[in-house]
């Protein structure tokens, strides 16, 4: 009978960690299949990562998100990276599996390609990223994993945007191309997908990023990293000129998803856990 005390343990390090709402919709998942897991929201120092990664061996928690800034430094923690964690260089969610090992996933750039799949068959298609941070080197290397063969990178840094072309070209199959930010962009004819992975739009719905909105055709899969608000100026410029269009929002349930997978081995109800997220970020009607 003792057992039914028990819970598993999943959560996440990074800090700081109180504006991060991903427990939000973890914990919802967790009731609404039944599962008495929980998740805890850890607000770690880098000079303590060591020592929580320790601890939670010690407790057995079954995995953990990190986010900033130890995406990169909880690597040497771990007893090894699944294939795409590799090749970007930075983990956003550990796994431990059967054997009892710690297994560093990315689930950022699988989150946008799982919500890429579900409206565009990505094989051939050409996409053009905007940015070459974090989140824009796991995007571009999960579509050049999924099949995307052409990837231009737009931004302001041209040894960022050209160190994520070289990544890309080095270490996947795709064929990357960098172009430089410093004007209004036009957007290229033949692009399938456009995914920005700036900060622009990130709590201020009206801030526009420097496109030519007039090289922005319908037909165009348009795909924003900003989760709240999830309607930005982009979202909403490109709905209105008949653009496919997937918020930040929906982005992070799947990245979410993905992870509840690895750790549970149920696939999670998305709808519920964007219902939480809604709730708690004020956007529930």
């Amino acid at each position: 009978m003792s057992a039914q005390f028990l819970h598993q343990i999943t959560g996440s390090f990074s800090q700081p960690s109180g504006e991060n709402p991903t427990v939000a919709m973890v914990e919802a998942a967790y009731r609404h299949h039944g599962l008495p897991w929980r998740y805890i929201n850890c607000d770690v120092a880098p000079a303590d990562l060591a020592a929580a990664v320790s601890g939670a061996r010690a407790m057995g928690w079954v995995g953990f998100n990190c986010s900033m800034p130890h995406k990169v430094a909880v690597i040497q923690h771990l007893d090894g990276l699944a294939p795409s964690a590799q090749i970007i260089g930075a983990v956003n969610t550990v796994v431990r599996n059967a054997a009892g090992k710690w297994i560093g996933e990315n689930t950022d750039g699988k989150g946008f390609v799982q919500a890429l799949r579900e409206v565009i068959d990505l094989p051939g298609k050409t996409a053009l990223i905007l940015g070459a941070g974090g989140a824009a080197r796991a995007v571009a290397v999960e579509l050049a994993l999924a099949g995307v063969t052409r990837i231009d990178v737009v931004n302001r840094s041209a040894t960022q945007g050209e160190s994520l072309v070289s990544l890309i070209n080095e270490r996947t199959s795709a064929q990357a191309h960098f172009r430089a930010w410093d004007a209004v962009l036009q957007i290229p004819p033949g692009t399938g997908v456009l995914v920005n992975t700036t900060s622009v739009g990130l709590g201020a719905p009206d801030d526009e990023l420097s496109i030519d909105w007039g090289s922005l055709h319908a037909g165009i899969v348009v795909a924003d990293a900003i989760p709240n608000p999830p309607r930005t100026h982009l979202v909403r410029t490109a709905k209105a000129k008949g653009c496919i269009t997937i918020d930040g929002l929906g982005i992070l349930v799947n990245q979410g998803a993905i992870a509840f997978r690895l750790w549970t081995g149920v696939e999670a109800n998305r709808g519920v856990m964007r219902w939480a997220l809604e709730r708690v970020l004020g956007l529930a009607g």
